[in-house]
């Protein structure tokens, strides 16, 4: 499946930089990484989250690069899988073509999943379609959301005045998360 991703041109009309879907999956992933799409820099190395929100998520998760970029630990799967170019205020929105026609299909075969990150207010309104709530509602709710499912914002350096605005979110939820992710990393 991953080899058929990878070859997809659904969209290659509206992408200025072409195609190139990034993606990273196994399946017996145990975490998996919601993301909205890959940014400029990660469509030029093709790795995801190979860039300063990458740098700062793996922080956020207590993860090295090694375990971070290892399938068989986590899954990252966007909702869009290739860049979708710039707009007036950053990168545009994933394309709506891509996750009706791979995210199912995927998702599907990712059956070990313990704990799932919905990063962003594309990745969330997707995968809590009920729930309408911008998104420092919806991680400042995270505890709601049970134990195997955690909202978090866009771990963008844009988003630098959200996290001062929100001291909570460092000192409430990234130490649950980290301990989330330890238990998986090593399990007992």
């Amino acid at each position: 499946m991953l080899k058929e991703v990878s070859q997809c041109t659904l969209c290659a009309a509206h992408l200025a930089l072409g195609p190139r879907p990034v993606v990273q999956a196994a399946e017996g992933s145990r975490i998996l990484i919601v993301g909205q799409a890959p940014g400029r820099k990660v469509h030029a190395s093709g790795i995801p989250f190979d860039d300063a929100s990458g740098d700062r998520l793996r922080g956020w998760l207590g993860l090295s690069r090694d375990l971070f970029y290892d399938p068989a630990l986590v899954a990252i799967v966007p909702m869009g899988f290739c860049y979708p170019g710039t707009g007036k205020s950053g990168d545009l929105a994933p394309r709506p073509e891509c996750a009706p026609a791979w995210r199912e299909k995927l998702l599907s075969r990712l059956q070990q999943v313990e704990l799932t990150l919905v990063i962003g207010q594309y990745a969330q309104q997707y995968h809590f379609p009920d729930v309408r709530v911008n998104v420092t509602d919806m991680v400042r709710a995270w505890r709601s959301h049970g134990p195997r499912v955690v909202p978090l914002p866009h771990p963008s350096p844009r988003n630098n005045l959200w996290l001062k605005r929100n001291p909570w979110f460092e000192q409430e939820l990234l130490p649950e998360l980290q301990l989330r992710v330890k238990q998986l990393v090593m399990p007992a």
